[in-house]
């Protein structure tokens, strides 16, 4: 979209891997030609990524970061995260049209397999556990964190990283829990504590802290204060065209075309001013939200169901 961009009025930055982290600073830019304030809108790329990696804990890793913005200021986010335990990926969505709180149920949708209770600190129920976490930092400090800590989850990794200067590597690549260093892990803790966070947002802002010094200053505060962290998942299925790596079923390429073709004309008429389309498709949108929870539907039935009718398809 790069080439049309002005014609358009629609900036498009970010990308896959190093390239979601130049993010801010293209945002810093199109503020600058376009007469925006790209330094909040290089904050709320850094804090809706923030949020997905370490408020929103559901086990898929972020790797995707796009970000749309209009000359007149309104944005979306679309991330995208994967499990490698499970070989799934996961997209999340971002609008800023209604958006009151990035910590409050911010997102406009989630779409992947739900994996029950998480961690999930944008949940607006967790607000107590977030003001906690807070008043921790403030109180307790580093060092009492930290004691806490160890006394509800006791880390062999811990130990053995005391006894240095062995260095024993895990068998696995990704990082875990159990692999963090404590003493990094008390760093992280100390420059929070030292920013002295305004609000949870701030907090996750923090240069350094991250999921697991999320997940510490969540499950000290439940001990302690007793604000749950754990609420249910909040992304829903979409089981939409299937997927490119052929899961869970392979993408049918005519209907795949033949949508982004109804898309198309539909935003074209709309920006001709006829409404009709783009007010048809939000009822079916919301036809299918409500046929969605009536749904008793089970999933391995309809990927069985797409992957016959692909093989249909095919031939």
């Amino acid at each position: 979209m790069t080439p049309l961009q002005k014609e358009l009025g629609i900036f498009v930055c970010g990308g896959r891997g190093k390239h979601s982290r130049k993010t801010p600073g293209e945002l810093l830019d199109i503020g600058m030609r376009v007469g925006l304030d790209g330094e909040a809108l290089a904050k709320t790329s850094r804090l809706t990524a923030k949020v997905d990696s370490a408020a929103v804990q559901d086990g898929f890793d972020l790797y995707l970061h796009g970000f749309f913005v209009t000359q007149t200021g309104q944005w979306a986010v679309v991330q995208q995260g994967m499990s490698d335990a499970r070989g799934q990926a996961r997209r999340y969505h971002w609008l800023s049209e209604g958006l009151t709180s990035f910590v409050d149920d911010p997102h406009s949708a989630i779409e992947g397999p739900g994996q029950g209770e998480i961690i999930n600190l944008a949940d607006r129920r967790a607000s107590a556990s977030r003001m906690a976490q807070l008043d921790l930092l403030n109180s307790l400090g580093p060092d009492g964190i930290l004691h806490e800590l160890v006394a509800l989850e006791p880390s062999p990794a811990s130990a053995a990283q005391a006894v240095l200067p062995h260095l024993t590597l895990p068998d696995h690549h990704e990082v875990r829990a159990g692999d963090v260093v404590t003493r990094r892990l008390h760093a992280n803790l100390a420059a929070a504590a030292d920013r002295g966070a305004a609000d949870f947002p701030d907090l996750l802002l923090t240069p350094g802290v991250g999921a697991r010094t999320v997940e510490a200053l969540a499950m000290v505060a439940e001990v302690l204060h007793g604000t749950p962290c754990r609420f249910t998942d909040p992304a829903r299925f979409s089981l939409a065209h299937g997927g490119k790596d052929g899961h869970p079923f392979p993408v049918p390429l005519r209907v795949y075309d033949q949508t982004i073709s109804v898309m198309r004309r539909a935003v074209e008429q709309a920006r001709l001013g006829n409404q009709e389309r783009l007010a048809a498709l939000r009822r079916l949108d919301a036809e299918s939200r409500r046929a969605e929870r009536a749904s008793t539907t089970i999933f391995h039935d309809v990927v069985a169901e797409e992957r016959r009718m692909f093989a249909k398809l095919a031939r």
